[in-house]
């Protein structure tokens, strides 16, 4: 049978990874709102550095999904209970400690499902952990929102029900558990993964396909060399042409070799057509293709990372390299949707 490009395993965490895009919008949008409501500046600051860490960490999620490959739409039940939510936030009849313990809730959910992907992504393979880890930051961060708003609704509660405000302490020891938070956390929460230059990105997806890569030659199931060739097409179909698209032409004036890339990432498309054109039950074929692609790939990834990377490096200024970064991911991105746009047809 030839490769087809689709793996429901990884289509389903897709599909949950779209769930949190959603999810995360929501979080800006409910934090906005709560924020115009309330009374309390206490309260009102740590709505607003919730604020600032979640647009921080749509960001993220952003980057998480491109890197991962696969894009896909929330699922319908999802978009019911946003607009649910949404409603929610704009009624007047309901209390500001209903709302603020309802957005609670929310960021158990989106905590709980960034772990559910890390699980679900040990089970398919190892390069989705690879696609993935940056989530570590938007999950621990979570967890931290989620400590301040227990003491948000302490606090909101005692005074719907009293009258008055809670006791002195209350903060203090929201503080506390923060601070273990953050020891166990070993520093992840305050890591800006959304601050990757184009050398890291570029890294990230190098050994991304190199961790497929070498799933593949670690397995002699049809199935599996099936699911995982079809994430190797689908990344570096998409990375090349980013690359071509965005990276390239900047760096042309610095690097006297470039068109050598462009005539690699040739070849290695040329490759990848024909070994999507194979039958992957016929083993010993299949896995000489896929090892004249790897030795394809690691001399182009060692020619970028040792000869590309330090005149990028040093030609280009921090923001600069931040900026390609952020053109590389868009460009990726709009390949993806591409991609989306005609499997949905």
């Amino acid at each position: 049978m030839s490769i087809t490009l689709e793996d429901n395993k990884r289509t389903a965490i897709a599909v949950k990874l779209a769930d949190m895009k959603a999810t995360q919008n929501l979080l800006i949008a409910n934090e906005q709102s709560l924020i115009r409501a309330c009374g309390d500046q206490e309260i009102s600051n740590r709505l607003e550095g919730f604020l600032k860490d979640d647009q921080k960490n749509l960001d993220i999620i952003n980057t998480v999904i491109v890197q991962y490959g696969i894009k896909a739409k929330p699922k319908p039940s999802m978009q019911k209970e946003i607009e649910e939510i949404e409603n929610m936030m704009q009624d007047s009849e309901i209390s500001l400690f209903e709302k603020v313990a309802k957005h609670e809730l929310l960021k158990h959910t989106q905590a709980i499902s960034g772990v559910l992907v890390h699980k679900a992504g040990q089970v398919v393979g190892a390069d989705i952990a690879v696609a993935i880890a940056p989530l570590n930051a938007v999950n621990f961060e979570n967890r931290g929102h989620e400590e301040q708003l227990k003491g948000m609704m302490e606090s909101l509660s005692t005074l719907e029900l009293t009258g008055k405000p809670s006791d002195s302490g209350l903060w203090s020891r929201v503080q506390d558990t923060l601070s273990a938070l953050s020891g166990i956390a070993g520093g992840i929460m305050n890591h800006n993964d959304n601050e990757m230059d184009i050398c890291d990105l570029i890294r990230l997806d190098h050994t991304k396909v190199n961790t497929l890569l070498g799933q593949i030659k670690a397995t002699n199931d049809p199935l599996k060399l099936q699911e995982y060739f079809g994430q190797v097409y689908q990344d570096l179909s998409a990375h090349s042409e980013a690359e071509e698209e965005v990276v390239y032409p900047v760096v042309r004036p610095y690097y006297e070799e470039v068109q050598q890339l462009y005539d690699e990432q040739t070849q290695m498309k040329q490759m990848l057509e024909q070994i999507k054109a194979m039958n992957c039950e016929d083993i010993v074929a299949f896995k000489t293709a896929i090892e004249r692609l790897t030795v394809a790939v690691t001399a182009h990834v060692s020619e970028e990372e040792k000869d590309m990377f330090p005149l990028i490096q040093n030609s280009l200024g921090d923001e600069q390299q931040k900026q390609l970064a952020t053109d590389f991911t868009t460009a990726k991105s709009k390949i993806q949707d591409q991609r989306l746009a005609v499997a949905s047809h």
